[in-house]
């Protein structure tokens, strides 16, 4: 049987990044949870952990930590039955990607906590990479753009996020006064979320730009839009997130008209837009919680997200 005292240690080091953080949140030394480590991976007969060049799961590991999971999370549901059994929070450790987080995620999750008082530990990851995380028993549930589930999970369609290039008047004005022509895009500073973003470069792929090309890294929704504001680059934007600052006033299109002079954003590309599918992705024995987010996210999906295309 496996000792759980020891792949608690094991989840700790992986969800607190180390093992100092891993052993504060325990309230342990980092010792004694150095030596839990050591004491499972003997038992075991083989390393769960890659130390170097950067700490990880190894193969085995990563079953652990999948296995560890959802026993958390079914223990979260018996605890809720049987109160005897004695008291819990309840937490789901979910990789969501930044647009989301910044913009449809929050008024979905209020609403479904209204009813399920569950406590959230969520990490940032592009939705191209955040299927990762699951596969390395990182987390319990992931958003993101592909529809393959891993060993032991389902995946379920959400929507589409739409993006549109964004940059401020004074921007296009300096780098696009001829258009937006392949000679000016392969001048022109963009503004890349981080090194798996790729939506700049389907962008680009449209105008017939490969890469390189100019560009600022900036990993924060709210700072990227920041940037283009202050006219730094052009860059990719969430339509519902652009929608909601042109409710502000602070969005025009470029073809707006006798409004454009009020504008902080225009619209490189009227018409041109890049949709990214989402995808929800979740642990198939991952209890009663995992299971009620899962129908709320699918039953009102459509209200925060583009359909998919079915074409």
């Amino acid at each position: 049987m496996l000792d759980y005292k020891l792949l608690e240690a094991l989840m700790a080091v992986i969800d607190q990044g180390g093992f100092e953080r891993g052993a504060r949140y325990l309230g342990l030394t980092q010792s004694a949870v150095s030596q839990r480590i050591k004491l499972l991976e003997a038992r075991l007969g083989q390393p769960v952990l890659v130390r170097s060049p950067r700490l990880a799961p190894t193969p085995l590991g990563r079953k652990l930590l999948n296995h560890a999971q959802q026993v958390r999370l079914l223990e979260g549901d018996l605890l809720g039955e049987v109160p005897a059994l004695g008291s819990g929070e309840q937490r789901l450790r979910l990789a969501i990607n930044a647009d989301s987080l910044a913009t449809w995620w929050p008024e979905a999750i209020g609403r479904f906590c209204e009813e399920h008082p569950v406590l959230f530990d969520l990490v940032v990851e592009d939705q191209e990479v955040a299927l990762k995380r699951m596969r390395d028993g990182d987390v319990a549930g992931c958003i993101c753009d592909s529809p393959t589930p891993v060993q032991g999970a389902r995946s379920y369609p959400l929507g589409s996020m739409r993006y549109r290039a964004l940059a401020s008047p004074a921007f296009v004005a300096r780098h696009f006064a001829d258009g937006v022509t392949p000679v000016a895009l392969r001048r022109a500073p963009a503004i890349v979320f981080g090194p798996d973003d790729r939506l700049q470069h389907r962008y680009l792929a449209q105008h017939g730009v490969e890469p390189p090309f100019p560009h600022h890294l900036c990993p924060s929704s709210e700072g990227f839009v920041g940037l283009a504001l202050a006219g730094l680059g052009y860059g990719m934007v969430p339509e519902r997130q652009a929608e909601r600052e042109l409710s502000e006033g602070r969005l025009l299109e470029i073809d707006a008209g006798p409004h454009l002079a009020e504008g902080r954003l225009v619209d490189l590309s009227p018409g041109h837009v890049i949709d990214v599918p989402l995808y929800w992705h979740h642990w198939r024995q991952g209890g009663k919680v995992l299971d009620a987010l899962t129908d709320h996210l699918l039953r009102l999906g459509d209200a925060w997200l583009t359909p998919l295309s079915t074409a």
